[in-house]
């Protein structure tokens, strides 16, 4: 493990920076200048809103991670870390809450998040339970901070379950189920 320094953006004093280098000499420099605020060795707790691997994983990509608002004209962060996502309200057309999203279903060898199990419940008579839907039904709104879906009570109630018994992964006959069904129910109007 190894030691990290947080630094405070001057521009934007919510904005954190995260690199190995204790001066910071890679950090933007758009959002500078920026102020040493904490160092975090590798044997200390870690307590940052954000999580370490993800913090890591951009340090080792870009040589800095940066967490907190970028306040640039006309573009906003393109990514989210799952850990954010885990636990968003998911809206339908009515912008009522009617699920929140337990995890996300990652494809291994593209790393492009495919589906989202999203837990449903207590909207209109149904009880709750999980409903693995796919990923690009999903819209995020950034005025609720959560995301919408046109899909409809008659479409949850008939959705084919994505892992079988014991939540064992589905095999191909059962993938392309799935496929066919949402790709036919977003094809349908609600």
């Amino acid at each position: 493990m190894r030691t990290y320094y947080v630094f405070r953006a001057a521009n934007s004093p919510d904005l954190r920076g995260y690199t190995y280098d204790p001066a910071g000499e890679r950090l933007p420099a758009q959002y500078g200048p920026w102020t040493l605020i904490q160092q975090i060795g590798p044997d200390e707790e870690w307590t940052q809103d954000v999580s370490r691997a993800v913090v890591a994983a951009g340090i080792l990509d870009d040589g800095y991670y940066l967490w907190g608002p970028v306040d640039q004209p006309g573009s906003s962060k393109p990514i989210i870390e799952s850990d954010r996502v885990e636990g968003t309200a998911v809206f339908n057309r009515d912008n009522h809450q009617i699920g929140t999203i337990q995890r996300l279903l990652v494809e291994k060898v593209s790393g492009r998040v495919l589906h989202v199990d999203v837990a449903f419940g207590g909207f209109l008579g149904l009880g709750v339970h999980h409903l693995t839907i796919p990923w690009g039904m999903l819209t995020f709104d950034r005025e609720l901070e959560g995301y919408h879906t046109d899909i409809t009570e008659e479409q949850v109630r008939n959705a084919p379950a994505f892992y079988g018994e014991g939540q064992a992964w589905p095999g191909p006959e059962r993938e392309e189920q799935l496929r066919n069904y949402w790709s036919s129910a977003a094809q349908r109007p609600g």
